[in-house]
């Protein structure tokens, strides 16, 4: 079929990753960081940037001839981006990304506006939160209304650089991915709810239109075909080859579960985030306040780093000699207790040993993230095997007991840049769909991931056990919590 490019633009760096169209095998990689703001050490906020910085480290990542031969070019960027843009294409002020928690008071009042919890889940499938873009909006709209004003395009940073990559046509493109983490677009219905965006914003503004999984967004002056993008999230999905039956346990210092389902859910009390993926499926998230912040927190506790943390739980055994911890150190979103908590119990003489309070927070951290996968197993998502991504993951403490609390297989996939490669294999579906030598509701075939596998043994019914006392606990002490 030819050769086809993925690049993702993630919070700090560009990646691109070069591969053939029909195997997906990488042939070439490239890697820039986004340049610095120059000025004051520290005087920069982190959640407000000039996006040309993308572009420059996009054009560094891509020197060398690295794009010779290239036919077909996929774009995957960090989400919860906003970029608000005049009637001209220009920015009114700095793109508005991360976890800005500046949005906060923003975000409670539209929860309030709709009416709750329950009219945002109904209307679009979630809840404002600060990091989301109609939260953005409605922060500018109360602390910078010259600039809300101005407002009369909104993208988002996939958005932005395909748009970049096309030479800003009229045209303005997203995806269904993309989309459906706005907070103004339904993945239920498909379509916008503009009037959101006028609740937020004070004033109606143009919004992209949303290409279908294997359309391509245009073509570069050069004849590069450029396909639909998408979020990191849904380019990471894609690249790890996720199908129905396959969810994902993402472990950062808070965490996240999705899975591939054949619709979209929405959650009363706004558990679920629903987000449509890149390749015409749902991803129904759920997430955590707490995962490896536990362990940091018990390992500084303990004297030790992860791994020591992970050695010391070994030398214990399922269940922790009775300890029970409940890891909401930072209050919670699964289930929905802001204002908790972490409570150890279970003490007792014989159980105050440094390896069994190990023992206790990995299956602590564990046991809440089978509690965000309940919520979706009681919502009828089948769950064949977990994907367990980021740097814990290849601790042998959490390898050892995750198959037996979560009670399916466990894959964890040897690192790489799944978002580029899902970004390059959009391109190569829509530069086959533009061909006519690949079917439009079906993406190319590539490989799975290398990964270790670990299936439950015969000490799941300890395990089980384990998960049972937690939820006693959990029950206990927060009666009524789900």
């Amino acid at each position: 079929m030819g050769i086809v490019a993925g690049l993702d633009s993630s919070s700090t760096f560009t990646r691109i990753v070069v591969c053939d169209a029909d195997t997906g095998a990488v042939l070439r990689q490239g890697y820039a960081p986004h340049p610095q703001p120059t000025g004051e050490p520290g005087g920069a906020n982190p959640h407000e940037t000039d996006p040309q910085a993308w572009l420059l480290s996009l054009g560094e990542a891509a020197g060398g001839g690295l794009l010779e031969g290239v036919q077909a070019i996929g774009v995957s960027a960090q989400q919860h981006g906003l970029l608000p843009l005049d009637a001209q294409g220009a920015l009114v002020r700095p793109a508005l990304v991360g976890n800005d928690k500046r949005g906060q008071v923003a975000a409670a009042e539209l929860i309030e506006v709709l009416g709750g919890r329950r009219g945002w889940a109904e209307a679009v499938g979630c809840v404002p939160h600060s990091a989301q873009p109609i939260a953005k909006l409605a922060w500018l709209a109360r602390t910078e209304p010259e600039a809300a004003r101005r407002v009369a395009v909104l993208m988002s940073p996939h958005d932005w650089l395909v748009w970049q990559l096309l030479g800003r046509p009229a045209r303005r493109t997203t995806d269904r991915g993309g989309a459906s983490g706005t907070g103004y677009w339904s993945a239920a219905t498909g379509t916008y709810r503009p009037d959101l965006v006028e609740l937020a914003l004070g004033h109606q503004a143009l919004l992209p239109e949303v290409l279908g999984p294997a359309d391509a967004a245009g073509t570069t002056p050069e004849g590069l075909l450029i396909s639909a993008g998408t979020g990191e999230t849904m380019a990471a999905a894609l690249g790890l080859g996720l199908g129905l039956g396959d969810a994902v346990v993402s472990l950062g210092a808070s965490g996240s579960v999705m899975a591939v389902h054949h619709q979209a859910l929405t959650d009363s009390g706004g558990l679920i985030t629903s987000l449509a993926d890149a390749g015409g499926m749902h991803l129904p998230v759920v997430n955590v306040s707490n995962a490896v912040r536990a362990l940091r927190g018990t390992a500084e506790l303990l004297g030790t780093d992860l791994e020591g943390l992970s050695a010391l739980a070994l030398k214990s055994t399922p269940g922790a000699h009775g300890l029970v911890l409940l890891p909401y150190l930072e209050g919670e979103r699964t289930p929905n207790l802001p204002q908790s908590a972490g409570t150890l119990s279970g003490l007792r003489r014989d159980s105050m040993k440094p390896e069994h309070l190990a023992r206790a927070a990995f299956e602590g951290m564990l046991c809440g993230l089978a509690d965000a996968l309940d919520v979706l197993r009681h919502r009828g998502v089948e769950i064949r095997r977990v994907f367990l991504l980021g740097a814990a993951a290849e601790l042998p403490a959490v390898q050892a007991a995750a198959p037996g609390l979560f009670g399916t297989q466990i894959v964890v996939p040897a690192p790489a840049d799944y978002a580029a490669l899902g970004a390059a294999r959009q391109a190569a579906w829509a530069l086959g769909v533009a061909r006519g030598t690949l079917a439009p509701h079906t993406p190319p075939v590539w490989p799975g991931p290398a990964a270790q596998v670990f299936e439950p043994d015969e000490d799941y019914p300890a395990w089980q056990a384990v998960r049972r006392q937690y939820v006693a606990t959990r029950d206990q002490i927060h009666p009524g919590a789900f």
